[in-house]
């Protein structure tokens, strides 16, 4: 018998996510195992407002907006390992480690985001993750989010 996939549709997405259009970078969960690691997809298409200016001409998916969609996979991933949760409460982008980027993202690339839990100290989450393009890694990154009651 297959493992069953845990996947999560963008309904189920902006219910963890209080992010909205044009700043949610998720677009489908593939897989996640609570308190591991999570796998996600963000499509990248002209129509996104963030081209208009960067870089005209030459679109490329900002590379913060990157480190953006892989933070949201890290929140979503907090929200599904947690074992309790209140209805107020967030996971707020802490802090950012050996950030590298690879190669530019541009439109018609399909993002694939994969975050992995490395440890939780006083509220404070951090995980490592990576953003991928046919399979080669075009930004990777230590992230740490702070989980907070609004």
């Amino acid at each position: 018998m297959a493992n069953q996939l845990n996947t999560l549709d963008i309904q189920e997405i902006m219910a963890l996510l209080p992010h909205r259009y044009p700043f949610l970078l998720i677009d489908k969960v593939l897989d996640y195992t609570p308190g591991e690691s999570l796998t996600a997809l963000k499509n990248v298409t002209i129509n996104e407002p963030i081209f208009t200016g960067h870089f005209p001409g030459m679109p490329i998916f900002p590379g913060v907006l990157i480190l953006e969609a892989l933070a949201q996979a890290t929140g979503i991933l907090g929200f599904k390992t947690a074992t309790e949760r209140s209805e107020n409460e967030l996971y707020l982008f802490a802090a950012i480690d050996e950030a590298r980027f690879r190669k530019p993202v541009v439109p018609g690339d399909t993002m694939i985001l994969e975050v992995k839990f490395l440890k939780e100290r006083r509220n404070l989450w951090k995980f490592y993750g990576e953003a991928k393009v046919d399979g080669q890694v075009v930004c990777c990154a230590e992230l740490m989010c702070a989980r907070r009651e609004m």
